[in-house]
């Protein structure tokens, strides 16, 4: 199963190495606890997961600008709570929340390990829509970034995965070619559609086990990827 025709690995970040769910909650359980200690993190998080995804959506899209998705994932989230809280506040949140947010730096189970198991067949590389100022803070205190020789993130590219322009670019950087290059991420639309739109390969990173087309290769513990690479 393993194709011999690849040399470059490009993955994703959040969701896909970096667990962003987990280090997030932390995050804003220390926000809270802080400044807003009558808020339960866990029901704020029940709101705020399928509310940031969807505004993360919106932004990938460019429905939405980059200041408006930090402020209205936190407005709508606090409004679903029915919890009173000020313009001021909800920005001081949104700010601190990025401050602190690569603080927490919890990654998937077994993500050194095929890391290490990676480094020594391939090129590996990062591409990510998410903010620049984060991820590679996120990259270094989780002690990953010196696995990856490139790192093309939406805002250097000016588009977002799954437009085909981020990979040409991300492509463009690594000096790889599509036809030997595959795309790990979470995101069926945005990593595995994007990558395989603009003419690379794709393995489908699927942690939650949703369902997906046969035709998708997928793995459900970053391990598993040893069955294809």
């Amino acid at each position: 199963m393993n194709n011999t025709n690849i040399r470059d690995v490009f993955f994703d970040l959040d969701h896909t190495l970096w667990d962003f769910d987990r280090n997030s909650e932390l995050t804003f359980e220390a926000i809270f606890n802080k400044n807003h200690p009558t808020i339960e993190t866990k029901d704020f998080i029940e709101k705020y997961v399928p509310i940031n995804q969807a505004c993360w959506k919106l932004y990938q899209y460019d429905k939405i600008t980059h200041a408006e998705l930090r402020y209205n994932r936190l407005k709508h989230s606090f409004d679903a709570l029915n919890y009173v809280i000020s313009e001021e506040q909800i920005e001081s949140i949104a700010q601190e929340y990025i401050h602190l947010l690569p603080e927490n730096n919890h990654l998937f189970d077994g993500a050194f390990e095929v890391l290490d198991y990676l480094k020594h067949k391939y090129k590996l590389h990062i591409i990510t829509n998410g903010f620049a100022e984060v991820q590679y803070k996120k990259l270094s205190n989780s002690n990953i970034g010196n696995y990856f020789q490139t790192i093309t993130n939406s805002e250097m590219a000016g588009v977002k995965k799954p437009n085909p322009i981020i990979f040409e670019y991300a492509l463009d950087l690594a000096k790889a070619k599509k036809e030997s290059s595959i795309m790990i991420g979470d995101c069926l639309e945005a990593d595995v559609q994007g990558a395989l739109d603009a003419g690379l390969d794709a393995i489908f990173f699927n942690g939650s086990n949703v369902q997906v087309e046969q035709n998708i290769k997928q793995v459900n513990h970053l391990l598993e990827l040893k069955n294809y690479l």
